[in-house]
């Protein structure tokens, strides 16, 4: 169990972390998101140890990471998003150095053998590191984090730079694993912690914005009165006899879907119904309608919520300025 209370970190009058507090109980895979520079690697440097914090506490199963280091980092597997790996061993070597550098007990043979098994590199346990495949390369720093069996595994980026196939592996290895452990993970890729994760902690600008499963927070950040469109047609024809309906209060051109086909995310005023007016309008100039349905956010969109205040990441801004710029406007 990783418990962080009331957590800062200052850098001078800066502060990359500010005073956050949150759980990952055991069996749990615990996604942990922000955009750059929001305090996330920050907040996993404390918890494994490599920096201290400037105030509050961290504890991995009861145990103070800065009162007692050595007993904490004892339960901590630790995969950072460059694997630590010594190029010039083998497999073997590397796992037998790493075992001793842990000072593990459990029985060696063993032990890495079933470590190999789990992540699928037994058949490659004899050759040089530095001759492996990315994905390889990711597996051996996967093994050297499960080295005693700690009850915690904190994964940095885990899948960045693999292939499809490599990413569906290892995706399926930590879910298996966050059965017996606890499991922070940090990534970029949103629909890997969708896959992946029980819960969501996300942080922002030091502060955590968003704790919850990732549904429940699509539920909590979506309302029923905004849609998702796709209807074939002139877009600009369309978001103007979109935009005339009484109670619409936005219109946007989200992308095109295919040839003629766009999709249109359109905001209602809150308790009006506007499906209807939409087909009406729609239906009036013989656009066809291929698909409406209520707009429940994706990660994706709660992320960029959550930390922009903007569904659309900026791209309803962008295009405004497109518009300004077709119609002989500057940016």
């Amino acid at each position: 169990m990783i418990e962080v209370k009331n957590l800062t970190k200052s850098y001078g009058s800066k502060k990359a972390v500010n005073n956050i507090s949150f759980r990952a109980e055991g069996g749990q895979v615990l996604g942990f998101l922000g955009p750059n520079g929001a305090g996330k690697s920050t907040t996993m440097n404390i918890l494994t140890g490599y920096l201290s914090s400037t105030e509050g506490q961290a504890f991995i199963d009861g145990i103070d990471i800065l009162e007692d280091p050595i007993k904490a980092k004892k339960l901590i597997g630790y995969l950072p998003e460059q694997p630590p790996l010594y190029f010039d061993m083998t497999v073997d070597e590397y796992l037998s150095f790493v075992y001793g550098l842990k000072g593990c007990k459990l029985p060696k043979k063993s032990h890495l053998n079933e470590i190999c098994e789990i992540v699928k590199i037994t058949d490659v346990r004899k050759r040089l590191i530095k001759n492996l495949s990315k994905g390889y390369k990711q597996r051996v720093g996967f093994a050297q984090a499960l080295v005693g069996n700690p009850k915690v595994l904190i994964l940095d980026e885990p899948t960045v730079g693999l292939d499809p196939k490599q990413i569906i592996e290892i995706r399926t290895l930590i879910k298996r694993l966050g059965k017996n452990h606890t499991v922070i993970l940090s990534s970029h890729i949103l629909p890997e912690v969708q896959a992946v994760c029980d819960r969501i902690v996300v942080i922002n600008k030091g502060r955590i914005v968003a704790d919850d499963n990732a549904d429940t927070l699509a539920k909590n950040l979506s309302a029923d009165h905004k849609l998702v469109l796709h209807a074939e047609g002139s877009p600009e024809e369309i978001k103007k006899l979109l935009s005339s309906i009484p109670d619409m209060e936005r219109v946007f051109v989200a992308r095109q879907v295919e040839e003629k086909v766009n999709e249109y995310h359109l905001e209602a005023k809150e308790g009006a119904d506007v499906r209807r007016d939409v087909f009406k309008k729609l239906a009036s100039r013989n656009y066809p309608i291929l698909m409406l349905r209520s707009n429940e956010l994706t990660l994706e969109e709660v992320f960029l919520k959550l930390t922009t205040g903007d569904v659309y990441g900026g791209a309803e801004k962008i295009e405004q300025k497109f518009d300004r710029i077709s119609k002989g406007g500057n940016l």
